[in-house]
């Protein structure tokens, strides 16, 4: 996958994360992107929205 510029993308922090240790998420249509709260210009990953699904799932277990 190409590289996407995430700088304009509106990031959402969950309402249950804790103020230090917490990841963003930002779904501008066909992706879904995740970053640390703590490094917003660090590294962003990118997931087709089905195999984010398949991450959540697994983490449930």
């Amino acid at each position: 996958m190409r590289r996407r510029d995430t700088t304009s993308l509106a990031w959402r922090k969950s309402s249950f994360s804790d103020v230090n240790e917490c990841v963003e998420l930002a779904w501008p249509g066909d992706v879904i992107f995740v970053r640390d709260s703590k490094n917003p210009a660090g590294p962003v990953l990118m997931f087709e929205h089905s195999r984010f699904g398949r991450l959540l799932a697994s983490l449930g277990r």
